[in-house]
C-alpha cells in the first residue's frame, strides 16, 4: 500500500505537505519491511541544516544499521521523540505516528520534483 497524496524519494523516505511551509518526512512501509524490527532511531537535530540526498540520521534495526536520507534541502523543525523510547512505531505505523521528522524546505518546489506514488512503486519494481 502507497499512499496516494504522499511524495518519495528512490531511498524509500515519504515527504507529507500540509498546510505550513514545513512538510513530513517519514520511511515507507517497504523500507520498514526491508530493515526489520527497528530498535533505534538517530533523529537530526532541531534547527540543522539538512541537504537533499545526503544523510540526516540512522535507522539501527535487529538486521542492520541503515542511513536516513533527508529528501529535501531545508531546516530541521520537528523531530517525534516518540521514537527516543517507541523506535518500532516506524514498524508498526510508518506513514503515521511513525513519522521521523519535519523540514521547512529551502525551496518548495523540490517537493514536486520527488517521485508519486506510481513512480515509487515503478522503481520498486525495476
Amino acid at each position: 500500500m502507497t499512499p496516494e497524496e504522499l511524495k518519495y524519494t528512490a531511498e524509500h523516505e515519504w515527504v507529507r505537505t500540509g498546510d505550513s511551509d514545513s512538510v513530513r518526512v517519514g520511511i515507507t512501509d517497504y523500507a520498514q519491511e526491508q530493515l526489520g524490527d527497528i530498535v533505534f532511531v538517530q533523529l537530526p537535530e532541531v534547527g540543522a541544516k539538512i541537504t537533499a540526498g545526503e544523510p540526516c540520521g540512522e535507522l539501527e534495526s535487529t538486521k542492520s544499521v541503515s542511513d536516513l536520507y533527508a529528501p529535501l534541502t531545508g531546516t530541521v523543525n520537528a523531530v517525534n521523540g516518540d521514537l527516543d523510547t517507541s523506535p518500532e512505531l516506524v514498524n508498526s505505523d510508518p506513514y503515521g505516528e511513525g513519522w521521523i521528522f519535519d523540514v521547512e524546505p529551502d525551496d518548495a518546489s523540490e517537493v514536486e520534483a520527488l517521485l508519486d506514488a506510481k513512480g515509487y512503486e515503478a522503481s520498486l519494481e525495476g
